[in-house]
């Protein structure tokens, strides 16, 4: 067993995490757009270059955020923008998609929780604003 283990980390090939969910941000600028990709032990990938890692909080969030939107995802929600809307959100993860944008009438608190998390990870980890 140690020997595979061995053999393993001395090829960097281990197992890699699982996928929780990727989120598309858009917005009026192309400073505004986002590919975040989060796995399940918290890394991240900001715009298919990698980043850092969630702390353990975060992690935390970011797996309560894809099992509280499973079911909205599974029935591929999408709520319209409202005028004076700016950024768009596109999550996907195994079960479906969601849609909506910052200010969509019926946001749950798991979509507003969503957007503070893409825009605290754009600005610590991938650090790029807003």
């Amino acid at each position: 067993a140690l020997a595979v283990a061995a053999l393993l980390a001395g090829c960097g090939g281990g197992v890699q995490a699982a996928d929780l969910f990727i989120v598309y941000r858009t917005g009026a600028t192309p400073q505004e757009r986002l590919t975040l990709l989060v796995n399940e032990e918290g890394g991240v990938t900001c715009d298919g270059r990698p980043a850092h890692k969630l702390d353990d909080a975060q992690i935390v969030k970011a797996r309560a955020i894809q099992e509280e939107l499973q079911k909205p995802a599974t029935a591929h929600v999408s709520l319209p923008p409202r005028a004076g809307s700016v950024f768009s959100y596109y999550l996907r993860d195994e079960n479906g998609t969601v849609r909506f944008a910052d200010n969509s009438a019926g946001q749950s608190k798991w979509m507003r929780e969503l957007q503070l998390l893409v825009t605290q990870t754009a600005q610590q980890l991938c650090h790029i604003g807003g």
